[in-house]
């Protein structure tokens, strides 16, 4: 049944112990061998009243890796970051301009490895209103939030397939109007879904 997250429903369900995460990545299948290279994102909640919303980013389409597409503020770690919050952090304050202090950090999943090469460890944060952006225009072409009940609506999740590269992949997809976020940041979306106990996979 689809719920109406509140920030104690949500508080509650980050605090319980952690199940098996839904979805690892499928990085190891294109990279066998190599050693992934540590980064983060946060998944910043935005807090108005009673709703929660989530922010996402879009990629712009110079970019090396993931250009164009969906995802959370984030990125590799770097020397001076002590751990994955502080990655977390830094890069949403880079990408987006809501600096560290503006951030509750809440709890973080389980890593996800990405077929670029990444071991990424998500980071969910509590971002209250109001909110004032300021986009890194060579990383960020927008922004656009997404009510967190519709991202926890079983009804709304998707299990497709695709061969690449002469191997099968499933990916996980989450349809937002004209919007479609699939891939990395939907598989930590269907791992935060699982940790809140509101995934049917």
């Amino acid at each position: 049944m689809p719920v109406t997250p509140t920030e104690a429903w949500l508080r509650e369900g980050l605090a319980r112990e952690a199940p098996p995460p839904l979805t690892t990545g499928d990085g190891w299948l294109w990279r066998p061998g190599t050693v992934p290279r540590s980064a983060a994102v946060l998944i910043p909640v935005i807090a108005e009243g009673d709703e929660l919303r989530v922010l996402f980013t879009v990629r712009t389409d110079h970019l090396h890796d993931h250009a164009g597409q969906i995802s959370f503020p984030g990125g590799r770690s770097e020397p001076e970051d002590a751990t994955p919050h502080e990655t977390a952090l830094r890069e949403c304050s880079e990408e987006v301009g809501v600096p560290p202090a503006r951030i509750e950090v809440l709890s973080a999943l389980s890593d996800y490895l990405t077929v670029t090469g990444y071991r990424v460890t998500p980071v969910v944060g509590l971002i209250r209103e109001p909110l004032s952006l300021a986009l890194d225009p060579f990383e960020v072409a927008e922004v656009f939030e997404v009510p967190l009940g519709f991202l926890l609506d079983p009804r709304n999740h998707q299990r497709n397939r695709v061969v690449h590269e002469g191997r099968e992949r499933h990916y996980y997809a989450v349809p937002f109007g004209r919007r479609y976020i699939w891939g990395a940041t939907a598989g930590m979306l269907m791992n935060l879904c699982r940790q809140l106990g509101t995934s049917n996979f």
